[in-house]
């Protein structure tokens, strides 16, 4: 049964209700934590709710289901356009150029993850509040001075800019700005570089209209490391950079390498295993034995079960039994003991100065699989199912799908990174704050997709970025989703604040902002300045901005004035940088404290070894549910398994030698593929948007 409207109702009503009892029966728990308000409280239960209920369907229901038609408020101005071919011409050319040579092998080829189905292209969509659009008219026309374009999260795999309106228009409306979002295609049909690819293609669309000082990059979760991957791309390939980026709860790190992620979630609403899926023929791919087993061409040794390995003849029957069952159980479960007759297969982890790649050492068959491999409890277990949908297990590391494992994340536009405190992610974002705005701290060691030598070269090339980091007290991940909130209603005003003051630098010009405190249908709070003395070589990148107009020279001379650094509240003007950053605690109720020194922080005390190396903690957690999965849907894998590699005995159409990864549907294809459907009218996304967008509805 797929994902609707009223099975979703059904799956998260006694939830909401429980919590609603819950919430007023033990209330001490929670004082002092964001759950103290009922609406955050709720919101928080509802969302985790979804994503377990989510988790028994196929990976194709869910992405149905968050790509579903939204209504577009009447207060809002839409337009769909276009992204034009030249644009992804150019966008390929520089992905090209940023992968390499072995980069391109190692995704595969550099082809296939520029088709689109049924021919399609790529759209994005303009949002703007329907007043600010009318009053842009009124003088002239233009195409406005303040541009975000705003990538979309959801893990990579679901989401869609319909599901996320409600969260742009209140950017748009909070800023005055003009929200470009484009609707990228996502793994697992799509993955990495695919969805990159669309993105670096809307910006380049942008600076065909726009000067990039009008531009300013945002998005959360995936769409957050998204967006670093593209400002790395853009800086070393020389294309001009954006006035600041926004990155809300950026997963930057898909190797889990952080303490954080040995954390319970109790605080957060992503499962803490990550994320599981009934499955489907989209999801899992085969497994590193299938594909080895379909190379040894060994499809026609058992008419009942083709998915057995190969075996030595000196073995008895018994043991030919007795390994058949083993092999069965591994090919459920995805993982088992590494096997000590295929040596050549080596761990992702491990350093490789000099020594070649997972997609040289194996055969091509298996390009797209290298084995994750860990000591635990004395165990050394190989990991051989796919453990992230974006990208096969020998990428994941990969520094463009992993920005947290760049060379150096200095040269780029001021950032404001927004960490939820309670979130499963928290460390990897913490750390690539301090990295950014102190790249010679911060050097990863070699992999296999960057050697000793690129790393120095790059880290040595760039000057330390601006960057002001946030770190939300107890908040779950890309907090703003809960746009109902009073803590997403300070979030949402310091992302403005940001955003006008990186205009105002770039333009250097006056910018002003909305400050709808006093008719906030959320809360209402009174705000209270910061600031203090200014470093003359930092004057210009420390300019604060207030909510009313302010020229660009009068705030400059007023910021050297304030003496002593101040407590303020979220949405403040900008306080002076100190050593290239500004780091700031935030309470619930939106009141700034400092951030405890970087000698304290447990995600900057990690040798540089440690990261992208996968950790015990998080494989035990996805061992764990794996198992308990693919025992509830043993049937449905092995059924899904057996049919793929029919599908893949039989052929598909290929890409003039190309090696697609697994899941991309571009290695899938087959002649008479079934038309992709339109999407249907969701009541459920519908009124949730209308939740989260009353606040817009009510503020004039």
């Amino acid at each position: 049964m797929p994902i609707s409207t009223l099975s979703v109702g059904a799956a998260v009503t006694p939830t909401v209700i429980e919590t609603y009892i819950s919430h007023y029966l033990n209330r001490k728990p929670l004082r002092q934590k964001p759950t103290a308000h009922i609406s955050y409280h709720e919101g928080l239960q509802l969302v985790r709710q979804f994503l377990h209920y989510a988790s028994f369907h196929t990976v194709e229901d869910i992405q149905a289901f968050t790509a579903q038609w939204v209504p577009v408020p009447a207060w809002v101005k839409q337009e769909v356009i276009e992204i034009p071919q030249a644009k992804l011409a150019k966008s390929a050319e520089y992905l090209e150029a940023q992968l390499g040579p072995e980069g391109i092998q190692q995704v595969g080829g550099k082809k296939w993850w520029q088709w689109r189905r049924d021919n399609g292209v790529l759209k994005a969509e303009w949002i703007e509040m329907r007043k600010d659009y009318n009053e842009r008219k009124k003088v002239g026309g233009g195409e406005g001075q303040r541009i975000m374009l705003y990538v979309h999260g959801g893990a990579y795999y679901f989401g869609s800019v319909d599901e996320h309106r409600y969260q742009m228009q209140r950017h748009a409306r909070k800023l005055k700005a003009r929200v470009l979002a484009p609707r990228y295609r996502l793994a697992p049909q799509f993955p990495f570089p695919c969805g990159l690819y669309d993105c670096l293609a809307a910006y380049l669309y942008l600076l065909e209209n726009h000067d990039p000082t009008t531009i300013i990059l945002a998005g959360d979760s995936a769409g957050g490391g998204m967006v670093l991957s593209m400002l790395v791309i853009l800086r070393d390939q020389g294309v001009p950079l954006p006035a600041g980026a926004i990155l809300i709860s950026p997963w930057v790190d898909l190797t889990h390498s952080f303490p954080s992620l040995g954390g319970d979630g109790r605080l957060d609403y992503i499962p803490a295993h990550g994320f599981v899926h009934k499955p489907c023929m989209s999801w899992p791919p085969p497994s590193v034995d299938d594909m080895l087993e379909l190379h040894k061409g060994t499809r026609n040794a058992d008419s009942k079960d083709k998915l057995t390995p190969y075996l030595p003849k000196a073995r008895t029957s018994r043991e030919e039994k007795e390994a058949k069952k083993e092999a069965h159980k591994e090919r459920v479960r995805g993982f088992s003991v590494r096997d000590a007759e295929r040596p050549d297969l080596k761990p992702i982890n491990e350093s490789t100065d000099g020594v070649k790649s997972s997609t040289e050492t194996t055969n091509p068959a298996i390009s797209q699989h290298a084995l994750l491999s860990i000591n635990i409890d004395g165990e050394m277990i190989e990991i051989k199912d796919q453990i992230q949908i974006y990208a096969a297990n020998h990428l994941i590391n990969h520094p463009l799908v992993s920005p947290a494992l760049t060379p150096s994340l200095g040269g780029l536009p001021p950032l404001l990174i927004q960490v939820g405190g309670g979130e499963l992610l928290r460390d990897e974002q913490i750390y690539i704050a301090h990295k950014a705005a102190s790249p010679l701290s911060y050097v990863p060691s070699p992999s296999i997709h960057q050697s000793a030598e690129l790393i120095q070269s790059q880290v040595s090339r760039h000057r330390p970025t601006y960057v002001q980091l946030q770190v939300w007290d107890d908040l779950c991940h890309v907090a703003p989703t809960l746009s109902f909130t009073r803590p997403a209603k300070y979030m949402y005003r310091s992302i403005a604040q940001f955003g006008a003051w990186a205009l105002a630098h770039a333009q250097k010009t006056a910018i002003d902002i909305l400050d709808d405190d006093d008719v906030s249908v959320i809360s209402s709070s009174s705000s209270t300045s910061s600031g203090s003395n200014l470093a003359p070589e930092d004057i210009k990148l420390s300019m604060p901005h207030s909510a009313q107009k302010v020229g660009f020279d009068r705030i400059s001379r007023e910021a050297t004035s304030v003496k002593g650094p101040e407590v303020g509240k979220a949405g403040d003007p900008l306080p002076p940088f100190d050593k290239h950053m500004i780091r700031q605690r935030i309470d619930r109720n939106g009141v700034i404290h400092s951030l405890v020194p970087p000698s304290e922080l447990e995600a900057l005390q990690l040798e540089s070894s440690e990261i992208g190396t996968i950790k015990p903690g998080p494989v035990r957690k996805w061992m764990a549910a794996q198992s308990k999965w693919n025992e509830n849907f043993a049937k449905q894998k092995r059924a899904v398994q057996k049919k793929r590699i029919k599908h893949m005995e039989r052929g598909y159409e290929g890409f003039d030698g190309e090696v697609p990864p697994p899941t991309a549907l571009a290695g899938r294809r087959v002649k008479g593929m079934e038309m992709q459907k339109a999407n249907k009218k969701s009541w459920g996304m519908s009124m949730w948007s209308v939740w989260g967008s009353k606040h817009d509805e009510m503020t004039p």
